[in-house]
């Protein structure tokens, strides 16, 4: 199977362990015309899946050694000899910290990369793994230029008050501060938001990003006002792995009192936290759901996640001087129906109320006809964003 012959741009999303990128067509950039996904990128058992735009698998592989190189080189080989990397305009990089300096996409140039090489102590899981796919497609593709695109930039409108923690002020002038993360996610969602509701989208908005990563956002006129991860993602609400928010008091116990070392504690609070570490099971909500009748640890985690959850909407609500909307969106937010039941119940004097049928049937609009907040479901798409800012960063409309 060939490409057709037009512009085309590729979108780069590196986590932590796996790779998921898309070739776009300019012309019809809506639906990618291959999805990549690479699971275990670094590991022993690495997969690798590409689907066309009808869902059929092109290649599935099973690269003998857990080499990131040797994968990405096997994988842009593929598309090479099938003709997918001619006319390629650009590729568009999902880059999850920008600190302080980077506040919006930019081209990247080896100046550029110096700078986020900088950068990487603030997010040691996901930026030198991404700076790694950048390197390698500037030897792959020198010709093609490169768009960094962060999910901290949604956020550089928050006020100061929502950026500082109470630490001596030196920390914050030294760049410990909050930044807040998922932003591109939250520019699709608000797009797509004015799409549907108009003006409702310039009012009192909070968004519920749940998924492995779960965060919040209150936004005013379009802008973030506040949201739930912090000076890293670790902050916040209860995740799959991660712990969300927790006393730093008990964090200091644990190291002074010799309970854990501070790469185990790392370890601990990333990696074995959050539904996992509560349920002891797993980290799947789906998982979690299906066994929380007869397993106590699983309906613990699951409460404890919408629990804290309907928290943060409170607390939003009180920053915001009230609500319009609310959105749901990411795997859990998209999918999971008793949660968003879970967590809307008992806030119908904020204006919230579900109608449970639309509710359960996952639709668009699921609050009930007299809720006097309209509750949705939004499908995000990064991707998209990606494409788009890539766009207008190579003067393409």
């Amino acid at each position: 199977m060939s490409a057709p012959a037009s512009g085309r741009i590729l979108t780069l999303n590196r986590g932590s362990a796996t790779l998921k990128a898309a070739l776009y067509d300019v012309s019809r950039a809506v639906e990618p015309v291959l999805s990549i996904k690479i699971d275990r990128i670094d590991f022993a058992g690495t997969q690798i899946t590409i689907k066309d735009s009808a869902g059929e698998t092109l290649l599935e592989s099973s690269p003998p050694r857990g080499d990131s190189e040797a994968t990405l080189q096997l994988v842009f080989s593929w598309l090479e000899s099938h003709k997918f990397l001619g006319n390629l305009l650009a590729a568009g990089h999902r880059l999850v910290h920008g600190g302080v300096q980077f506040q919006e996409p930019v081209k990247i140039t080896a100046q550029v990369l110096a700078e986020l090489e900088k950068l990487t102590p603030l997010d040691p899981d996901h930026l030198p793994a991404a700076l790694a796919v950048i390197r390698f497609v500037t030897k792959k593709l020198p010709d093609v230029p490169q768009i960094g695109c962060f999910d901290t930039a949604f956020h550089r409108s928050m006020p100061k008050v929502a950026r500082m923690y109470a630490l001596p002020r030196r920390f914050f002038e030294e760049g410990v501060m909050r930044f807040g993360f998922h932003g591109l996610s939250y520019e699709y969602i608000l797009g797509e938001l004015r799409s549907l509701d108009g003006a409702l989208a310039e009012g009192r908005v909070i968004i519920a990003h749940l998924g492995n990563g779960a965060s919040m956002v209150a936004v005013r006129n379009g802008e973030s006002v506040d949201t739930s991860m912090g000076f890293t993602p670790l902050e916040g609400l209860v995740m799959g792995t991660r712990s969300g928010d927790v006393d730093p008091g008990a964090l200091l116990y644990l190291l002074q009192h010799g309970k854990m070392a501070a790469a185990d504690l790392d370890e601990c609070l990333n990696k074995h936290s959050g539904l996992l570490g509560v349920s002891g099971s797993s980290e799947d909500m789906r998982d979690l759901l299906e066994k929380s009748s007869r397993d106590e640890r699983a309906a613990e985690a699951v409460e404890l996640f919408c629990y804290r959850v309907k928290k943060y909407l409170g607390a939003y609500a009180a920053a915001l001087g009230g609500v319009d909307v609310v959105v749901f969106t990411g795997g859990i937010g998209e999918k999971a129906a008793p949660v968003r039941g879970k967590i809307c119940e008992g806030l119908e004097f904020l204006g919230i109320q579900l109608d449970p049928q639309r509710n359960q049937r996952n639709e668009n609009v699921i609050s009930s006809a007299s809720s006097r907040v309209k509750v949705r479901v939004i499908e995000t798409n990064e991707d998209l964003t990606i494409v788009r800012h890539v766009l207008r960063q190579i003067g393409r409309s």
